[in-house]
């Protein structure tokens, strides 16, 4: 299987519900909890038109007409400035370990600067071993404490870049 079996492209009303699936999946299968993630968050149904806004984007991964993956932008809520969140980044075993991570990374934080974001941040958890060492890789630094309000506080691995 190959990387020109995947397709990267933005998020379509039909997708919420495949995507839906595999975020919950995905945290059920990291052992993460359903509180204080995107488990229990409203907006997991609606990713579609959670995203659909001036300064949102979603990208999902496809497989052969499947969701399998997907991430977002979006401002960081509660905090003033030029700063955006990298969200709901989430794969099935089946796009991992493939280099579609970084892609999909790469192409959100491309478009991030088309919209004037300056910097990028995001949260994940500790366990989740091999996301951290991808944001690492593409240029995501820790922080001490989290930035904004995001409500996920099961989530405490903070990071950031400069776009």
């Amino acid at each position: 299987m190959t990387n020109q079996d995947f397709i990267i492209r933005e998020i379509k009303p039909e997708d919420n519900e495949q995507l839906a699936i595999v975020v919950r999946e995905v945290i059920l299968e990291m052992g993460a909890p359903k509180t204080g993630t995107a488990y229990e968050d409203k907006a997991t149904d609606k990713m579609f038109e959670n995203f659909d806004k001036p300064t949102s984007f979603y990208f999902v991964v496809e497989h052969k007409n499947k969701i399998v993956g997907g991430a977002g932008i979006a401002q960081l809520d509660n905090f003033k400035g030029t700063t955006c969140e990298l969200q709901k980044m989430y794969f099935l075993p089946i796009a991992r370990g493939k280099g579609l991570g970084s892609k999909l990374i790469k192409t959100c934080l491309e478009k991030a600067k088309t919209l004037g974001f300056e910097n990028c941040y995001l949260e994940t958890m500790p366990y989740m071993e091999a996301a951290r060492a991808l944001y690492k890789k593409n240029g995501f630094a820790n922080l001490d404490k989290p930035m904004g309000n995001t409500g996920h506080y099961s989530c405490n691995v903070w990071m950031i870049k400069e776009l």
